[in-house]
């Protein structure tokens, strides 16, 4: 007897049936992200004005420094629990899930994390996870406030994924009212003059993690509980730990991994 979770039995025909519909489906979301890219791809460019200053491993730098020696350059803004000394949950999945950054560089382009922490924080850490991507830290800098990932009012207006204060407390979404949030930012680079291209948030992040597409191949899909997907450990979308604790008990708090609305 099949689990109620368990998609229905089918004979082989049936299943081919059911399966080339779906490839026609496939096929025209395929089409519609071609077209989605190149729209992406056409948005105008805003002149970076800020001078922005990075703590790295080799000292004080500018945004354009972060770029090393290429034209394009992404950033993605990794939320760092300066109160925990660690990094987010669903951040470090994330970064878990970056290859080798061979194949960016031969199209001119880095790929880098940003967080506000102290950079000795973000070092230790990254050398927990036995990452080797870039890290520096914005930290004592406009930077994250002006891009919208850390949210404090007391400094700048909260806004997150386009949305201001009034609209996200409409929403429910107080999570994204204090502290640090996720998203990525992409600049391009004329000689010395850095330009803002695109910057995205909670589900538009979904793209960057390889191993949601894996899961979203198979029967129980990312185990979360929604859109009939099963929640296979009863924590829906907290499931996501760093990479040496899935052997703990999962922690009380919540992280970005649970705020992709």
């Amino acid at each position: 007897m099949s689990r109620p979770d368990y998609p229905e039995v089918a004979s082989r025909e049936q299943w081919l049936i059911a399966r080339k519909a779906l490839l026609a489906q496939e096929k025209a979301l395929t089409r519609q992200r071609d077209a989605l890219n190149a729209e992406r791809r056409r948005l105008p460019m805003v002149k970076v004005q800020a001078d922005y200053r990075f703590q790295g491993p080799q000292g004080e730098v500018g945004l354009a420094e972060l770029f090393e020696g290429r034209s394009q350059l992404i950033v993605y803004h990794f939320m760092y629990h300066l109160d925990r000394h660690v990094g987010c949950e669903g951040c470090s999945s994330l970064v878990d899930n970056i290859g080798h950054q061979a194949h960016l560089h031969a199209r001119d382009t880095t790929l880098v994390l940003v967080s506000r922490a102290p950079l000795a924080d973000l070092q230790a850490f990254k050398r927990r996870m036995g990452w080797t991507l870039p890290w520096y830290s914005s930290y004592g800098s406009s930077f994250n406030y002006d891009y919208h990932v850390t949210a404090d009012e007391q400094v700048a207006p909260v806004e997150y994924n386009y949305r201001d204060k009034a609209e996200l407390e409409r929403l429910g979404l107080n999570a994204h009212l204090q502290g640090e949030l996720p998203g990525v930012s992409v600049f391009l680079r004329d000689g010395a003059q850095v330009y803002h291209c695109y910057s995205s948030y909670a589900r538009g992040l979904d793209i960057l993690m390889g191993s949601l597409h894996y899961l979203d191949l198979t029967p129980f899909g990312r185990g979360e509980g929604w859109d009939d997907m099963p929640d296979l450990d009863g924590k829906g979308l907290n499931w996501t730990r760093l990479h040496d604790e899935y052997q703990q008990a999962p922690a009380a708090h919540d992280c970005c991994a649970s705020n992709k609305a």
